[in-house]
């Protein structure tokens, strides 16, 4: 049980980050998520974000710092595979599952509601 609470907490903090940057600069919503994709890369090359994701487990995979540790991972052992052609391939073949879930869903949304104009 304890496991979940530290997972919305963590889960918590870092939306809530997102959020305090969105209410007190002028970052566009863009800047904001590339900056969170690009700070869960170099968290993850500097060893820090696996122990956070083994103390928070959903808490931190699902936001987009998540996302960036996915891709540096999938870097990290395609170019352990296939040497420097693994640069080009490893993110995508890691992320592969979840882009595409996104796009199905995305588009199993789209048939389904239709948009209001405003």
């Amino acid at each position: 049980m304890l496991e979940y609470l530290w997972a919305f907490i963590i889960g918590g903090a870092i939306c809530a980050v997102g959020q305090i940057l969105i209410d007190f600069t002028k970052l566009t919503p863009a800047r904001i998520l590339t900056g969170f994709v690009v700070a869960g890369v170099l968290l993850s090359a500097l060893g820090l974000y696996k122990p956070l994701i083994e103390f928070a487990g959903g808490g931190a995979t699902v936001p987009l710092t998540g996302f960036g540790h996915l891709l540096a991972e999938g870097i990290r052992k395609a170019v352990d595979e296939k040497g420097w052609l693994g640069i080009l391939s490893g993110g995508l073949t890691a992320s592969s599952a979840g882009i595409t879930a996104a796009m199905l869903f995305g588009l199993a949304a789209a048939a389904i509601f239709k948009p209001k104009d405003k």
